[in-house]
């Protein structure tokens, strides 16, 4: 398996509206603080330690 980098969420808008959402009520420090807990999520459910290694090294960019 390789890191998906074509647009892959079925209604990006709508995710991004959840996101910022979510976060509305929120200081900046507890809006990073969800943001970590997110990445964590979603790396477990990846699980790939190669995916998050690329996904990784794309971020750091």
């Amino acid at each position: 398996m390789t890191l998906i980098l074509k647009p892959n969420i079925p209604d990006p808008d709508g995710f991004y509206q959840d996101l910022t959402d979510t976060q509305r009520d929120l200081d900046e420090a507890s809006a990073s603080d969800m943001n970590a807990r997110l990445v964590l999520i979603l790396a477990n459910h990846i699980g790939d330690r190669k995916i998050l290694a690329e996904a990784l090294a794309l971020a750091a960019l």
